[in-house]
C-alpha cells in the first residue's frame, strides 16, 4: 500500500509551447461590459498554474468586452476605423492581464501589432520567441495590426510564427457542438474533428480564415471550457477535455 504521505505525481505538460486564445468577454466576468477584477485575477491564477507545469505560454485576447469592430457600422463608423478601435480594446485587455500576472510574480511582456511604445513592445517574431524561451508569458495585442482580420486569425498567425505546438481556445462551453448548446438541448458535442469538417459543417470554432490557416499548417486546436477551475492546466497536461480539431499536435 502506498505511503499516505507520498505526494501526488506532478502533472507534466504535453505541449512545449502553447498559444492560448481568450475572448474579451471572458474578462468581463458576470458583467455585460468592461473588465471584472475578479475574473482577471482568477485567470491570472490559472495562467500561473499552467506556467508552473514547465511549458512556454503565449496569449491572444479579444476586445469584445470593450468594443467590436464589426458593430462599428451600426454606429455609423467606417469598418476599417472600427477594426482599429477594436485592436486598441485588445491592448487595454492585454495590459489588464499583464498587471494581474505581474502582481502574482509572473514575468510578462505585451507585444503589440500597433506601435504604442509607451505601454507595449512592438511585435517582432524573434523577440517574442526569446521572451518565451526566458520563461515569460507573452501577450500579443492589437490582433494582426490590420483591419478586416479577427483575433482568431491573429491567434492562428502568431501560433505559426512562434512555432506553437497547439492553439487552445478557451470558451464558456466544454467543446464544439453541432449547435449552440445554450439554445439547443439536442446539440451533440464532438470529441474530435478535422479542420475540413469544421469548415464543411460551418461550426463556430474560429472564423474560416483562421481555420483554413490552421489546416494548411497542420496546427491542432483544442476548444475547452475555461470557466471550470484548473481546466487550462488540464488541457496543457493533455487530459482529454473539450474538443480537439485537427488531430494530435506536431
Amino acid at each position: 500500500m502506498a505511503d499516505a504521505a507520498t505526494p501526488a505525481p506532478r502533472l507534466q505538460p504535453k505541449y512545449r509551447r502553447v498559444l492560448l486564445k481568450l475572448s474579451g468577454e471572458s474578462l468581463a466576468g458576470s458583467q455585460d461590459y468592461g473588465i471584472d477584477p475578479k475574473a482577471i485575477s482568477r485567470l491570472a491564477e490559472e495562467i500561473r498554474g499552467a506556467l508552473a507545469l514547465g511549458c512556454e505560454l503565449a496569449l491572444v485576447v479579444g476586445g469584445g468586452n470593450i468594443f467590436r469592430g464589426l458593430k462599428a457600422a451600426d454606429m455609423g463608423i467606417e469598418r476599417a476605423t472600427g477594426d482599429y478601435m477594436g485592436m486598441l480594446a485588445t491592448v487595454l485587455n492585454s495590459l489588464a492581464i499583464q498587471d494581474a500576472l505581474e502582481k502574482l510574480g509572473v514575468p510578462t511582456r505585451v507585444l503589440s501589432a500597433l506601435e504604442i511604445r509607451e505601454v507595449a513592445e512592438p511585435y517582432i517574431r524573434r523577440r517574442a520567441t526569446r521572451h518565451l524561451e526566458k520563461g515569460r508569458v507573452v501577450i500579443f495585442a492589437a490582433g494582426t495590426g490590420n483591419p478586416f482580420f479577427t483575433t482568431d486569425t491573429a491567434a492562428s498567425l502568431r501560433a505559426m510564427e512562434i512555432g506553437a505546438d497547439v492553439i487552445m481556445k478557451a470558451t464558456r462551453v466544454d467543446g464544439v457542438y453541432s449547435a449552440d448548446p445554450e439554445k439547443d438541448r439536442d446539440a451533440v458535442r464532438y470529441a474530435s474533428l478535422t479542420h475540413f469538417e469544421v469548415l464543411e459543417r460551418g461550426l463556430r470554432v474560429m472564423d474560416t480564415t483562421a481555420i483554413s490557416l490552421c489546416m494548411e499548417n497542420h496546427m491542432p486546436i483544442i476548444v475547452f471550457d475555461m470557466t471550470h477551475p484548473g481546466n487550462i492546466v488540464r488541457a496543457i497536461a493533455g487530459e482529454p477535455i473539450g474538443t480537439t480539431v485537427g488531430g494530435p499536435a506536431r
